[in-house]
């Protein structure tokens, strides 16, 4: 029964261990500018953009999949603001985004 016990407690530590490293060694670096937009959008989530939500539409801008920004709710102050933000912010690779109005 002790034995049983210690060998679970190591398989346990083991695999915590490993866990552990996994974690440092496969953490995805996740570009700071995608939440930053998605703060500065109306957060309707109407999906009017063709994106789904919000989210999605800051992803698909900062990703570059998208130059047009297509948020309709958006005031155009604001709008002028995340089009600001977007051309003077590098993101990890160094590179910024020119989108349209």
């Amino acid at each position: 029964m002790i034995a049983a016990i210690v060998m679970m407690l190591v398989l346990g530590g083991l695999l915590g261990l490993g866990l552990g490293i996994a974690d440092s060694k496969l953490k995805v670096e996740v570009d700071e500018r995608v939440e930053h937009v998605t703060g500065m959008l109306p957060g309707y989530n109407c999906g009017g953009c063709g994106y789904p939500g919000c989210s999605g539409f800051a992803e698909g801008m900062v990703s570059g999949e998208t130059n047009q920004f297509l948020c309709k709710p958006t005031k155009p102050d604001q709008k002028a603001k995340i089009i600001q933000y977007l051309k003077e912010t590098p993101g990890p690779d160094g590179s910024t985004i020119d989108i349209k109005g």
